[in-house]
């Protein structure tokens, strides 16, 4: 792996970050508007879930 590997790997994550802003701006608007009712402890377990479900597919797909 190397830079460049990197580069588009951060590339792809912001392309599919824009993708629900871009194609449904008011869909957007109400889940952060629903995600600011959470509590703390409710977004650190999306969060951790987030990081497990990251490094088990980056765990398997690597050779």
């Amino acid at each position: 792996m190397n830079a460049d590997t990197l580069w588009l790997a951060l590339a792809l994550v912001l392309v599919l970050e824009g993708l629900f802003p871009f194609a449904s701006p008011q869909g957007w608007r109400k889940l952060f508007q629903q995600l600011l009712q959470l509590q703390d402890g409710q977004i650190r377990f999306y969060g951790l879930c987030s990081i497990l479900v990251g490094l088990v597919s980056i765990w398997y797909l690597l050779p």
